[in-house]
Parts: C-alpha cells; sequence; structure tokens
C-alpha cells in the first residue's frame, strides 16, 4: 500500500472533523503570522531603541510584544487542543470499526490470526496512528505557516538573504528522505516484534494454570525474554538513527547559519542594511530553521504511524468470508427440519473435514452426534449457525437454505451450550441475560432454577450482581457450566447444539448438569456432541462420524447390535 493510498484513506476518516480542522488551520497561521510579527519587531527593537535610544518606542513596542504574545498563545492552545482531540476521536473511530470488522469474521478468521496479534493492531498500532495523525499533524502544518510567514519576512527585509537561504533547504530535505525508508523498515519490525510480545503475554497469562502445574516459568521467562530481547535489538536500531539524524541536521544549520553570517555581515560593512534588519533577518531564518529541525524528528513518528496504518488497513481490508447475501431473507420460525444434503467442507489448507454429508433432523428429535476426535462433530454442528460455510452441498432449514437468510435471523433461533464455556468477567445477571438483556425479572429466575443454578446464586455474596471474574474464574465448572446452560434457557431458542457440555466435569457436577440439560432440551431439537457415551443413551437417535463421514445412524441399542464403530466406542468407555 503506497503513502497516497494510506493518507488519502487517514484523510476519509478525518472528514467528520473538517470544520475543527479548519477553524485550527486558521489558529495555526495566526500563530504563523504572530511569529513573524515577533521576528519583524527584532528590526525595530534594535534600531530605534538600542541604536537610535527612542523611549517612546521603547514603552509603545514593549506593549505591542506583550499582545503578541498573548495572542499567540490563545491560538496556540485552540489549535493544538482541536488537533489533539481529533487525535483522540480518529483512534476511538479506528478501534471501535476494527472490533466491529473483527466480529463478524468467521471462525476460520480467527485460526490464521493470534489474539495477541489482534490486540497489539487494536492498542498499539491504533495508538501509533493516533501520534502521526495529532502530534505529527499538529507539527507539520504549524511548521508549513511558520516557515510561509517566516520566510515572507526574509523576502520583505532582504530578497538577496532570502534567495541564498533557499539554497540551504535541499540540503536540509535530504537526510529527512534519507532516513524516511529506515524508519518505515525498522517500525514494521518493531510492531511485529511487539505483537510476538503480545502473544505470548497473552498465552502465559491465560494458561497460567498449566505453566504452574508443569513448572514450565523458566521456559516461559526465557522465551518471552528472548522474544524481548529481539524487540529491545530493533528499538536500539531505531533509536540510534533517530539519534543521527539530529546532529546531522544540527551540522547542517549550523553550516547555513555560518554562511549567512559571512554574507549578511559584508551587507551590513558595506552599508546595504542595517543592524536591525540583519538581525531581524537572522532571527527569522533560525526561527524558519526550527521547523524544519523538527520535521526530521516528526519524521519517525510518521513513518511509524504509516506502517502502522499499513497493517491496520491490512486488518481491516480482509472481506469476511461468510456474510449476508444482499437479497438475504428473514428466516421463518423452524417448525420441520433440519437437513444436510451432499455437504462437504475443507480447510483453507484443502483438509477435508466432512464428505457426502446427508442428514435429516425432524423438528424436536435430540440427536447425538459421537466418534473420535478430529473426526469432524464440531465441524457438522459448526456449520448449522454458520460459523462455517459448506463448500459442498448445503444445510437446509425447513426447506430453506441457510445461505439464503441473514444470520441474525439463523442464530437468533439456535442456542449453544459448549465443553468451554464462555462467561464475562460480568454479574451473574448479566451472563445469563446475555443477548437477551430485555428479559423479565421472572424469566431470568425461571431459567435459572430450570439450569440448577439458583441455589448456588442465592449463596453468592450479592447473588445475581455478583461479579464472577475473568471467564467465570469466582465458580466451580460445573457451576460455570450451569450458567451456560441457563443462558441457553433463557434466549429459548427452537435449536439447540450442545458441543461436550459435561466432559470437563466431575460426577456429581456431570449429575447436576445433565439434570438441568434435560431441562434445556425439552421440546427442542436438539445436536449433542457426547464424549460420553452415557450421556446419550436415552438419545432418540445416534450417528457415528468417522473420517468426516457419517458411517452409523441409529438407536443406542441398534448401534450396539450392529457391532461395529459405537461398540468399540462404548466399549473402550466402559472396559
Amino acid at each position: 500500500m503506497t503513502n497516497k493510498e494510506i493518507l488519502s484513506r487517514i484523510y476519509r476518516t478525518l472528514s467528520p472533523y473538517r470544520s475543527r480542522l479548519i477553524i485550527s488551520m486558521f489558529a495555526m497561521a495566526g500563530v504563523a503570522l504572530c511569529t513573524g510579527a515577533q521576528t519583524f519587531m527584532v528590526k525595530d527593537f534594535l534600531d530605534k531603541i538600542f541604536i537610535a535610544k527612542n523611549e517612546f518606542y521603547l514603552y509603545s513596542l514593549t506593549l505591542v510584544l506583550v499582545f503578541v504574545f498573548a495572542i499567540k498563545g490563545i491560538f496556540y492552545y485552540t489549535y493544538h487542543f482541536i488537533l489533539e482531540k481529533v487525535g483522540f476521536s480518529v483512534i476511538k473511530d479506528y478501534r471501535a470499526k476494527i472490533f466491529e470488522h473483527i466480529h463478524v469474521q468467521p471462525l476460520s478468521f480467527f485460526y490464521n490470526h493470534p489474539t495477541g496479534t489482534l490486540i497489539s493492531r487494536i492498542i498499539s498500532d491504533v495508538t501509533l496512528m493516533q501520534q502521526a495523525v495529532s502530534s505529527a499533524l499538529v507539527g507539520l502544518l504549524r511548521d508549513f505557516f511558520s516557515v510561509v510567514v517566516l520566510m515572507g519576512v526574509v523576502f520583505y527585509l532582504n530578497w538577496q538573504l532570502a534567495l541564498f537561504s533557499f539554497l540551504v533547504l535541499p540540503v536540509a530535505a535530504f537526510p529527512i528522505i534519507k532516513f524516511s525508508k529506515v524508519f518505515r523498515r525498522l517500525s514494521t519490525k518493531t510492531q511485529e516484534e511487539t505483537a510476538q510480545v503480545s502473544n505470548i503475554l497473552y498465552e502465559t497469562i491465560t494458561g497460567n494454570r498449566i505453566v504452574k502445574a508443569f513448572n514450565m516459568e523458566d521456559h516461559e521467562n526465557k522465551r518471552y525474554n528472548n522474544r524481548l530481547n529481539t524487540l529491545f535489538e530493533v528499538t536500539v536500531k531505531d533509536a540510534k538513527v533517530r539519534c543521527l539524524q539530529h546532529p546531522l541536521m544540527e551540522f547542517i544549520g549550523g553550516v547555513a547559519i555560518a554562511l549567512f553570517i559571512w554574507f549578511g555581515g559584508k551587507l551590513v560593512i558595506g552599508g546595504a542594511m542595517t543592524i536591525g534588519e540583519f538581525f531581524a533577518l537572522m532571527t527569522s531564518l533560525v526561527v524558519a530553521y526550527d521547523p524544519v529541525k523538527r520535521i526530521g524528528k516528526v519524521n519517525s513518528t510518521v513513518q511509524q504511524g504509516l506502517a502502522a496504518a499499513t497493517r491496520v488497513f491490512a486488518i481491516m481490508d480482509i472481506v469476511p468470508a461468510i456474510s449476508d447475501r444482499p437479497d438475504a431473507e428473514i428466516l421463518d420460525p423452524f417448525e420441520k427440519c433440519i437437513e444436510f444434503k451432499s455437504v462437504d467442507f475443507h480447510y483453507e489448507d484443502g483438509t477435508e473435514a466432512l464428505t457426502s454429508i446427508d442428514l435429516r433432523v425432524p423438528s424436536g428429535q435430540t440427536l447425538a452426534i459421537v466418534g473420535h476426535s478430529g473426526g469432524g462433530k464440531t465441524t457438522l454442528t459448526n456449520l448449522v449457525p454458520r460459523f462455517l460455510d459448506v463448500t459442498g452441498g448445503c444445510i437446509e432449514i425447513d426447506g430453506t437454505d441457510i445461505r439464503q437468510v441473514t444470520m441474525r435471523s439463523l442464530r437468533d433461533q439456535i442456542a449453544m451450550v459448549t465443553q468451554q464455556t464462555i462467561l464475562f468477567n460480568d454479574t451473574v445477571r448479566n451472563n445469563i441475560a446475555y443477548g437477551s438483556f430485555d428479559c423479565s425479572e421472572s424469566g431470568l429466575i425461571n431459567a435459572a432454577e430450570a439450569a440448577h443454578a439458583l441455589n448456588f446464586i442465592k449463596d453468592l455474596p450479592h447473588g445475581f450482581e455478583t461479579i464472577i471474574g475473568e471467564g467465570g474464574a469466582r465458580l466451580s465448572g460445573g457451576e460455570r457450566q450451569r450458567i451456560s446452560i441457563a443462558r441457553a434457557l433463557l434466549k429459548n431458542a427452537p435449536i439447540l447444539i450442545l458441543d461436550e457440555a459435561t466432559s470437563a466435569l466431575d460426577t456429581e457436577s456431570e449429575r447436576e448438569v445433565q439434570s438441568a440439560l434435560e431441562n434445556l432440551m425439552k421440546n427442542r431439537t436438539t445436536l449433542v456432541i457426547a464424549h460420553r457415551l452415557s450421556t446419550i443413551k436415552n438419545a432418540d437417535r445416534i450417528i457415528v462420524v468417522k473420517d468426516g463421514r457419517i458411517v452409523e445412524d441409529g438407536t443406542h441399542g441398534e448401534l450396539l447390535a450392529l457391532h461395529g464403530d459405537y461398540e468399540q466406542l462404548y466399549t473402550m468407555q466402559y472396559n
């Protein structure tokens, strides 16, 4: 992506704030005019006060100078605050857009983009963009106006010296251009390494129990320190280049000032200009050269921002692989059946997960799905709510291809309880009411009671208002699972997907959860992925999935009588 494309996209983001930017630009012009007035007044200070010793100008010009400083301060505050606010608005907008964009992506997106990397994009990269937009934009626009006004003062006082000073600008611009590419490359590398550091940090914090259980603290410390050392080396290289740029710019400025003093001194000695004019020119050029030097410093920030923008836009440009069609309709309430017609599914790398799946699940039926790990059970159920999309065939609900309806209307009719219970660091109430925040108090309590969760909720310090910690850390495994069952009960969807909902529980917790699940499954069409075959003996129907195919189909008794894969699974568990 070119700089022009990046800046064009950032400019479009700034369009809602155009009126504020215009006001800030007028304020910048005001600051530049005041700065020009200050440097121009040096001529009169020297010629009329210190050389001519005119007392009237001593009082009047000092008052004017105070007035100019006051006006300049007002203008400075105005543009600086406006542009800071615009910068923070942009960072808020981009973080919101990336967050929204991530959540419309299918499950496959998260297989390819680690959590730490996504967090780094939203937090670190967008912050660098904000610095480029606010800090760098403030500096560049302000310095542009200052240079224009000050060079105008120089031309007014002496056009010959003004032309001489222009010869210095290309020389001063050379190191800025030269260092830009280096800054961009190092910034890109820095952010990539920052993302890797974030990944390790996220993994070790969320997996701290395993780290401790296997005494791997030293290993993780070493792994983290190695990544930190790599990041350190890159940042030191970046600092090395940045620190070199400033003295180089200082040297160029020093040579230019020495030549200017030599050339201007000859004009003063020859009587072609006054001492006041010379020092006014000198002041203007010194003040004008400061912005040129600052551009060198800002250049590093700008290049970091552009590199960060490239990574942010790379995420935002990923088109969701699964989305609503333009003519998608609202799915009618589920009544008859779910039907898989010659369904195939393979991952992006070509790995076949499901092949030629033909399956009809009538309304109200409980279908258990069993098989060895990696056989395709979870993939099969992930296709129903379109977390993944079929790569062949179709899935129909009441005769309608689910790709022809909106995902919102489809998922409104599906509830899920998974082996990995997902709870949020919020109150018990908000976790149960997740997706149903407009529910009544009685509905909430009834759902908790049906899920066998009401008793332990009442025993919590603040009942339904108790904060349960990250991932429900303050609850036991069985309690977390019953909260998720209560959430599914409250949603009251006609289709239910249970993904090994009891496999991680002890016997006592499993008994409680199983009883809650029976309440949840009443009068619903249920797809149950079962690890413990004892939990699905009474299912209306059981299918065995092996290597992406349905190899057996029937009731518990019928499948045992076949003496096939189901019997083998059953024997393995109960022997």
